[in-house]
């Protein structure tokens, strides 16, 4: 599902990523880990296409991304890579339900198939009595859970997550880590996770180690 090769990331003289090498299977979870610093965060960035390497080579779902045009790699990543942040930046004007939405709209799906699909994934997450509600209007652990539906939207290839449940208490971070187990053996979702959270890691199908720019401990 995923391959980086040899990738390389430097700003200005500070080297970041010195050869990172990493495969995911799919359905897998895997949690990087590691020092603040490390280079967790830049490397899921290259690995979503939000950033650039220097060098190397990032292929998601059999497509090399380092080798599409600007226009090509947005298209691919809106339909073929889920994000989740640790805030969760749920769009304030908008009901849960539109939120979630959103992608497949961008993508250019249907009104009706798109509400139906995003109410599908609202009940699977259990906020679907929360759809008609605005992010302001729901707790923590309901705002993270509709940011994870929409992630979800477009059926990705793979979701990254950077610090997911960094700014949940400890009974909702522990209920968001259960849900990504039920969305890898309901959907067989792919997940790669930047977390410094133990439990989470500890659930994980594997632990990627990272430590000043190299994957250490596999």
């Amino acid at each position: 599902m995923l391959s980086v090769k040899g990738l390389h990331k430097s700003y200005g003289k500070l080297e970041i990523l010195k050869g990172v090498d990493f495969e995911v299977k799919q359905g897998e979870i895997v949690s990087i880990v590691g020092a603040s610093g490390a280079g967790k965060s830049t490397l899921l960035h290259i690995i979503g296409a939000l950033d650039k390497a220097d060098a190397g080579k990032v292929v998601v779902n059999g497509k090399d991304i380092h080798r599409m045009d600007a226009k090509e790699l947005s298209d691919f990543r809106n339909k073929h890579i889920g994000f989740i942040f640790q805030f969760h930046h749920l769009l304030p004007e908008f009901t849960a339900v539109e939120n979630v939405c959103m992608p497949a709209f961008i993508a250019g799906k249907s009104k009706k198939e798109t509400e139906v699909r995003a109410m599908e994934l609202l009940t699977l997450l259990g906020v679907e009595q929360r759809a008609s509600h605005k992010p302001e209007a729901l707790s923590g652990g309901e705002q993270q859970r509709v940011a994870i539906a929409r992630a979800l939207m477009n059926n990705p290839a793979i979701v990254l997550a950077d610090e997911p449940s960094g700014n949940l208490d400890s009974e909702n971070a522990a209920a968001l880590h259960q849900l990504f187990v039920d969305l890898r053996d309901k959907l067989h979702q792919t997940f790669v996770i930047v977390t410094h959270n133990e439990e989470l890691a500890r659930i994980s199908d594997r632990t990627v180690l990272m430590k000043d720019g190299l994957i250490v401990l596999d």
